[in-house]
């Protein structure tokens, strides 16, 4: 939701910070809540002891006044009385109960009732009105008839001459100078903090100062990155009667952190219906099926999850709905229904993969609970998914009956609710997710000519008088478009345009777009669609990404590999590109408004389609009017788009190319729909494809408040185009946009018929206010609520059925009624070209195998968390595993014991320097005062480490372990390396010895001797190093050798490794692998010191080199 209601607090405060000082007076108030300290209260307010007082709910109260819930010219005693008797009391009203329990207290005003007066400013899709009376208070009555007004256009200000000449005219004297400059500073104030919606009744105008007291106002919640310095925190109560569950609170969260949607109300705790619905308009038309069955008063929950979430996302939503309804249990049992509409992008399998494991999670609960589930879904991988929740089904011991496009949406509410019988497990259609198998295309056109044509008596074409084909195409009645041609700057050349093109249509078969974003899936669903439409070229002539240097981006076309251009600057895109005349904007809301207008500013373009969602709506609007005046027809925002069948599709509408096949989009037919919603759009082309000979062309105009197109700007070019014969109309509640179709049915404008229903019918079956899925599903009046339009469109002649579940009956009865009149001529299906499967997409869906590349088993980030051996990292750092804990998951794929991690982490910190003379610190210096980067002047150190520095861990392990598996006597040993010539590894130091031991090789050698379960190999190498000193000092067991000994001892005696594990690590090099981690910390830190001393380049001196050179060349 875009427009959301504030705290009257809230409103105050951001006024307070944002109005000049000098328009008002400044508004003092203290909010009250039931952890209130009275005290602390009274401190940091004085005021509050010294003047009379008012108090009054805040919470989104309506007609407080009326209601007897403002207490004025109180003391402080009787308003925290009148408070405390108030406090988490039951208040109703209208149908809503709630709990009071917030409140506000401002000083109390002196005023006489002729200085009152009332202003609002709200928004509407042309401008903003600004309404005043110079009579305010509680009996202001009809503000409509009353107020006077100012209607402002986009963009435009008022000016304070303005405001007197039109709204002050029964303002006079000081009163009416304070008054403009107060509204010219509060409208400037509403525009310029995306307010929606600001009333102050009343306003107080006196000759000295102007007085704000009662105010409501909505914020567009979407311009928050834009505002939050202004506005400060802004907390969004739930409408009176509904409290805010934590369980709300918790989705609500998860959505702020989502790229997807995922929304949660709860309506009835203890209801024993309860939903779990893909998408925006999907969840509406669940909750109204449920309200005209009967169940509006056992409906627990509104909601929707959309926009691809994650298996793990859509978990966490399934187990909050569950955690919800399985609190308390249902003497009839409870009903679960995971419903939607066919997904166009979401793929199935991963999401019902959550739900999966959330009912698992849940089995106990849901049998002791009787829930009974009914599951129906389509979209990408959604054979999978409803194979999965068939599975789980089996298991559960509950009911759970799944099915797929095959049934009607809403089918599963009547099932569920005992009003049609649940028919056995449908039979799985004989295609895949991206291609029909052999045989099933073949049959699945069969099906469809058998069931349009077979059982038609009067096919012989149309009769030579039909009354409303007159009426459609009068021969003096010139065709219209929802735009004129584009409008040129004089100085513009116009690009050339085909003479093949319909210049009141959109799209057509030569239709090139270019596509903003790097969005590589959309483009590719586009080629496939071209593909099998049989179009001669490619519909996607460019992408444009600023993010990158110009390339070209490699895809598909049918069996080929083609290449797409991508630029970095839309100037050179459009330049190189002249004959593409559509943009799709897969922007973000941050940035979908600065890359339309910068589109708008190119000649070519005829029509963009903007992706995003959540743009705030003063943008949208003024991205509405540049259009306008450009002549460029928008689609969206929040849209899929839209597709016309045989010619273009928009990014991922319409799906994959199981439903682009299955709906026959591949071709056009004779009926054309405009939606509001994107999934709905696909569920509409299934609909059509089952009841009809298919879409001629469909758009999903989008859900925010202010689409760029509206339903008549499409519905009159259908209406127009001859090979339209039946148009569809699916609006929702909120808005007036339906009622441009209503008057244009009586004025016979629309004479084609037209089948109509408009979602959200179950809206005034709720005791509180339900703000549905898509931003303008709201009704502010009655006039916007569904079942008014509904009643409306059926009054003037639309085809209006009972319900959305009867739609497809309608749509069929309409249609029927064509081909009986011959309007419609049945056509011969045609079968498309087969587009091949990409081949990931046919591994995700289990057709295909291949022998990875790469095989791992020591991480996996392929999930919500990432997990090291299998564990969470959120287990690693909650547990304190450490650094010791990581390596022993990382390096050994298990936990180690305590004192195995202890001594792990020793290695690493006795390693990891040994000063700058060493070889591998040398040469990281070396490297790093050459100016090399950090990781250059690493490696450089690193790849000094090997049996001669450093790289004795292994050696020494290796030589010792092999001497006491022999059975040697330590001075066996000893003299068989003699006799080979080999030194022995891990023995022996330059500066240590006897007498001046090694303080590391004593730390961790009693380390290892008093925590080690048992320690055999390093009493062996003790017991050489006895022999070795015997004859030298210096020939002291050193770091190398205890290190490696010990490790031989930790693999083979802690009870974490099987012999054959012991053994292959000391041979694969991992007891190196800690000189190597070590060390890197302390070649790092030469790096870092060198760099920090800003040292010059190295050059050696010549004193300290020895030069000897060839004799014979000396003379």
């Amino acid at each position: 939701m875009s427009a959301k209601a504030i705290r009257e607090v809230t409103g105050k405060a951001i006024l307070n910070n944002n109005l000049p000082s000098q328009v008002c007076a400044a508004c003092r108030f203290v909010p009250v809540t039931d952890d209130t300290n009275w005290d602390d209260l009274v401190r940091d307010h004085p005021w509050l002891r010294t003047e009379k007082l008012v108090v009054k709910p805040d919470q989104l109260i309506k007609r407080r006044g009326k209601l007897g819930l403002i207490k004025v010219g109180a003391d402080l005693a009787g308003v925290k009385t009148w408070v405390n008797q108030r406090m988490n009391k039951d208040q109703q009203v209208g149908k809503a109960v709630g709990k009071l329990r917030s409140f506000i207290i401002e000083p109390f005003l002196p005023h006489d009732q002729g200085d009152e007066a009332y202003v609002c400013i709200y928004s509407h899709r042309h401008g903003d009105t600004i309404l005043f009376t110079h009579e305010g208070g509680v009996d202001i009555g009809d503000v409509d008839s009353k107020a006077l007004k100012i209607e402002l256009g986009i963009e435009e200000k008022p000016t304070e001459a303005q405001i007197k000449e039109q709204l002050l005219t029964h303002v006079n004297g000081p009163r009416k100078d304070k008054a403009a400059a107060f509204i010219k500073a509060l409208y400037d104030l509403y525009a310029d903090l995306y307010f929606t919606y600001l009333e102050i009744n009343p306003l107080v105008i006196t000759s000295k100062d102007v007085y704000i007291l009662d105010l409501a106002a909505k914020l567009d919640a979407t311009a928050e990155f834009m505002c939050k310095a202004k506005w400060g925190d802004v907390d969004y109560p739930p409408p009176f009667g509904r409290d805010a569950l934590p369980e709300e609170a918790f989705i609500a969260d998860l959505d702020a952190k989502s790229g997807a949607s995922l929304k949660l109300t709860i309506l009835n705790e203890g209801g024993r219906i309860w939903t779990m619905v893909a998408g925006g308009g999907a969840s509406v038309i669940y909750s109204d099926t449920i309200c005209e069955l009967g169940g509006a008063t056992e409906l627990a929950n509104y909601g929707e999850y959309s926009g691809a979430p994650s298996e793990q996302q859509t978990y966490e939503y399934a187990k909050t709905i569950l955690t919800l309804m399985t609190k308390e249990n249902h003497p009839d049992g409870k009903i679960l229904i995971i419903g939607g509409g066919i997904a166009n992008f979401t793929n199935v399998a991963a999401t019902f993969k959550g739900i999966v494991r959330a009912l698992q999670q849940f089995q106990v609960k849901l049998v002791e609970g009787k829930v009974s589930i009914f599951v129906r879904r389509a979209g990408p991988n959604y054979q999978e998914g409803l194979r999965v929740m068939r599975e789980v089904g089996k298991t559960l011991g509950i009911p759970v009956h799944v099915f797929g496009n095959e049934t009607h949406m809403t089918a599963i509410v009547s099932m569920a609710l005992g009003k049609r019988p649940i028919p056995k497990e449908p039979t799985v259609e004989s295609h895949t997710a991206n291609f029909l198998l052999p045989g099933g295309q073949n049959t699945a056109a069969c099906a469809t000519t058998s069931r349009e044509i077979t059982n038609q008596n009067s096919l012989k074409g149309p009769p030579a008088e039909i009354s409303y084909l007159k009426e459609m195409f009068p021969t003096n009645r010139k065709r219209q478009s929802p735009r004129p041609e584009r409008k040129m700057d004089h100085d513009t050349e116009v690009p050339p345009v085909s003479s093949k093109r319909d210049s009141t249509q959109l799209f057509h078969k030569e239709t090139k777009a270019i596509i903003w974003g790097m969005q590589t899936r959309a483009v590719q669903g586009m080629l496939d669609f071209d593909f099998v439409c049989s179009r001669p070229e490619p519909s996607v002539a460019a992408m444009v990404y600023p993010f990158t240097g110009d390339h070209k981006q490699k895809f598909y076309w049918g069996h080929k590999e083609i290449l797409v251009p991508v630029y970095k600057s839309m100037a050179d895109a459009m330049k190189k590109h002249s004959d593409a005349d559509v943009l799709i904007n897969f922007a973000s809301l941050r940035s979908a408004y600065d890359s339309t207008i910068e589109t708008l500013g190119f000649p070519q373009i005829r029509t963009i389609a903007i992706i995003a969602e959540g743009i705030p709506e003063n943008l949208t609007r003024i991205l509405i009017k540049r259009a306008n005046e450009k002549g460029v027809s928008i689609i969206g925002p929040a849209t899929v788009g839209g597709v016309k069948p045989g010619c273009f599709k928009i990014g991922n509408t319409g799906g994959m190319m199981d439903n682009i096949l299955h709906s026959k989009l591949y071709r056009p037919g004779s009926v054309a729909y405009v939606s509001r919603s994107g999934g709905m759009s696909n569920e509409l082309n299934n609909i059509i494809s089952h009841n009809t000979d298919g879409v001629y062309e469909g758009v999903a105009i989008g859900g925010d408040r202010y689409p760029g197109t509206t339903f008549m700007d499409h519905l009159l070019r259908y209406h127009d185009n001859p090979e339209v014969k039946m148009l569809v109309l699916l609006g929702e509640v909120g808005g007036i946009e339906e009622y441009e179709v209503y008057e244009a049915l009586k004025e016979k404008r629309i004479v084609k018929p037209i089948v109509a229903w408009c979602i959200g019918t179950c809206a005034g079956m709720f005791t509180s206010e339900v703000q549905f899925g898509h931003a303008g599903a709201c009704a502010n009046a009655e006039r916007e609520t569904a079942i008014a339009k509904n009643k409306a469109l059926a009054d003037c002649g639309a085809h209006v059925p009972a319900s959305f579940d009867e739609l497809g009956e309608e749509i069929s009865r309409v249609f029927q009624k064509l081909l009986q009149e011959g309007i419609i001529v049945p056509k011969e299906e045609v079968p498309p070209p087969t587009v091949p499967m990409d081949f990931n997409w046919a591994r995700e869906l289990g057709l295909i195998r291949k022998p990875a590349s790469f095989m791992t088993s020591i991480s996996d980030e392929r999930g919500q968390e990432l997990l090291y051996a299998g564990m969470p990292i959120s287990a690693v750092l909650e547990q304190g595993l450490g650094i010791g804990g990581t390596l022993s998951l990382l390096w050994f794929q298990r936990r180690l014991p305590t004192y195995a991690t202890t001594f792990l982490e020793m290695c690493l910190m006795v390693t990891a320097d040994h000063g700058p003379a060493v070889s591998g610190a040398h040469n990281t210096i070396v490297c790093t005062r050459a100016g090399k980067d950090l990781v250059s002047s690493l490696v450089s150190g690193l790849l000094t480490i090997g049996d001669r520095f450093g790289g004795a861990l292994d050696g020494a392990a290796r030589q010792f372990s092999e001497a006491f598996d022999k059975g040697l006597l330590p001075m066996e040993f000893v003299n068989e390396m003699r006799k080979k010539g080999q030194l022995i590894m891990g023995i022996g130091h330059r500066v240590k010895s006897l007498n001046n031991p090694d303080k590391r090789v004593e730390i961790i050698k009693n380390f290892v001797k008093k925590d080690f379960p048992t320690t055999p190999l390093l009493d062996y190498a003790l017991e050489v190093e006895k022999i070795t000193t015997s004859k030298k000092p210096n020939l002291i067991l050193n770091v190398d050798g205890v290190i490696g000994v010990a490790f031989v001892d930790l693999l083979r005696n802690s009870g974490s490794f099987t012999p054959e594990e012991a053994e292959e690590y000391i041979n694969i090099g991992a007891i190196n692998g800690l000189f190597v981690l070590g060390r890197s910390m302390g070649f790092i830190g030469h790096y870092l010191d060198q760099k920090r001393l800003k040292q010059g380049l190295y050059r050696h001196p010549w004193d300290d080199i020895s030069y000897v050179m060839p004799e014979h060349y000396t003379t």
